[in-house]
């Protein structure tokens, strides 16, 4: 694994020249968890063992270079297997706008199988799918797609090795898929309600192959202990860290903090805070999602939905209170924040994967961009603007695009319409 990350280093500095090979890039998604970053090394080196071609095969990390600092269970990992994140490439190293203009890329999506709005031009690239999230897109015929609702997206590129090229799995490359499942299903635990039967038989495949991998629950803890560190980091990190999105006729941001939801209501200037992230990075909602843990190790989420819209707020509050498919089992909880609705989660194992569905089936049923505006201000929710966090829906077309001069009006107005 280690030469061939070299090898694709190599690759990119000596074929910058526009008229050079195509590029094979497998792409992880915008969250860059160990999940997608495993699956997108993992992938990326099976094709390069296996496939034939002229295209050069390389996995890029869905993030900016600078933004691996915030991923420290990836860091953990990738130290524990012995490889430098100096040998990853990241996706401020290559333009893949200039590499789609030439004629040059060739794109795998790996745990996700939708890009994001931002990169919707990039569409016609795709060749390939391999995720373990509910399928967004319809693929042409010739575009291979491996959609399963396993745990883990790991998985199912250990599935993939195993029965099309066993040989070439060594320790690295065991311990880096098996770490991403043990993670992923945590702890291969029924009660957690992740883990799958497929994910318990190739994570039984790895320890048979490879008995000197480390013990399931050691290696569980010490990437939970390293996931859960978020000392040292200030808001607009913690938020980042573990967060997608998704837009419509709202730009809802849906971060995954890893402290409780009490810790974090008592942080100093939180709304303060919490606004300025918003106005910076254009989005409307910040539906939040603590995840903290029992003494036996059982799971507690908990929710806080933020907005300077109260109609925004409520609606969305509202919705997630009667959802269904899955319940979510919501408790309001006293919340000393007037822009903040508060939430212990009865239903523990509604993990943000099944959060997003439905916050995508909100958006799906408002009416265009009207659905949520505040009666007494109607420039409260603007046309959705492109945004590199996004993930999923396209911009409505015909919608005006914004500027960063529209969002600052829209957020003083907002302020001043709903104090």
């Amino acid at each position: 694994m280690e030469e061939f990350l070299r090898s694709c280093r190599r690759t990119v500095q000596e074929n910058a020249d526009k008229n050079g090979p195509g590029l094979h890039i497998v792409l992880g998604n915008e969250a860059c968890d160990v999940d997608s970053m495993v699956s997108a090394l993992a992938f990326a080196y099976f094709l390069f063992k296996t496939a034939g071609g002229d295209s050069l095969v390389l996995p890029l990390l869905n993030v900016r270079q600078s933004e691996l600092a915030l991923r420290s269970d990836n860091l953990f990992l990738l130290r524990q297997t012995g490889l430098s994140p100096q040998l990853l490439l990241f996706r401020d190293q290559l333009d893949l706008r200039a590499l789609h203009r030439a004629g040059r890329l060739r794109l795998t999506l790996v745990d996700h199988n939708v890009l994001s709005s931002s990169d919707s031009d990039l569409e016609g690239a795709v060749v390939e799918v391999i995720d373990h999230h509910q399928l967004e897109r319809k693929l042409p015929p010739t575009c291979p797609v491996t959609v399963e609702t396993v745990g883990s997206c790991a998985t199912l590129v250990t599935e993939r090795i195993i029965q099309k090229a066993p040989q070439i799995l060594d320790q690295q490359l065991a311990q880096l898929l098996y770490a991403a499942v043990v993670l992923d299903c945590v702890n291969m635990a029924p009660a957690a309600g992740k883990v799958t039967p497929k994910d318990s038989q190739y994570v039984a495949a790895l320890e048979t192959r490879f008995p000197a991998l480390p013990p399931r629950g050691a290696l569980f803890q010490a990437l939970q202990n390293a996931k859960f560190d978020v000392s040292g980091l200030n808001l607009e990190q913690m938020l980042v860290k573990d967060m997608k999105a998704v837009s419509g006729s709202l730009n809802i941001a849906v971060p995954v903090l890893y402290i409780t939801l009490e810790e974090f209501l008592q942080r100093a200037d939180l709304e303060a805070e919490l606004s300025a992230f918003c106005q910076k990075s254009g989005f409307d909602l910040l539906l939040l999602m603590t995840i903290s843990f029992t003494e036996s190790k059982d799971p507690i989420r908990e929710l806080a939905v933020f907005s300077h819209s109260a109609s925004c707020r409520e609606q969305v509050s509202r919705y997630l209170e009667q959802a269904r498919n899955p319940a979510l089992s919501l408790s309001p909880v006293s919340c000393p924040h007037p822009h903040i609705s508060a939430y212990q989660q009865g239903n523990a194992l509604a993990s943000r994967k099944k959060l997003l569905p439905l916050v995508k089936d909100f958006l799906r049923e408002c009416d265009g961009d009207v659905c949520l505006r505040d009666a007494e201000d109607e420039s409260a929710v603007p046309p959705t603007p492109m945004n590199s966090l996004v993930d999923g829906c396209p911009l409505d077309e015909g919608l005006p695009r914004i500027t960063a001069e529209d969002l600052q009006d829209k957020f003083r107005q907002m302020e001043s319409a709903d104090p």
